[in-house]
């Protein structure tokens, strides 16, 4: 439902997606001692355009570890994976409202 011609847009502070991050594209980064493999990213659109991208991953010995995030590294692979998973995710929102 969009707003009426003579309200005010809502305010959104940010949009997010989950993005299944391919195995051949996995890496391994330590924390707290503890090896994780980082197996998805969380990819934040924030009010003011710039994005901001976690990547969270499992204890690589398994277990019920916590769910722990890391900074994505700056890498031209996974900077494509982020801008497909916007464009997918666009596609998405488009087919579900009705707006494509």
């Amino acid at each position: 439902m969009a707003a009426s011609p003579d309200s005010p847009a809502p305010e959104v502070s940010a949009l997010a997606i989950n993005v299944v991050i391919p195995p051949e594209l996995r890496w391994t980064d330590v924390r707290r001692g503890e090896e994780f493999e980082l197996q998805t990213l969380t990819v934040r659109l924030l009010a003011d355009r710039s994005l901001a991208v976690k990547a969270y991953g499992r204890p690589v010995a398994g277990g019920r570890g916590a769910y722990v995030s890391f900074p994505m590294p700056d890498r031209p692979e996974l900077r494509a994976l982020v801008d497909a998973a916007a464009v997918r995710a666009a596609e998405l929102w488009g087919a579900s409202t009705g707006l494509d």
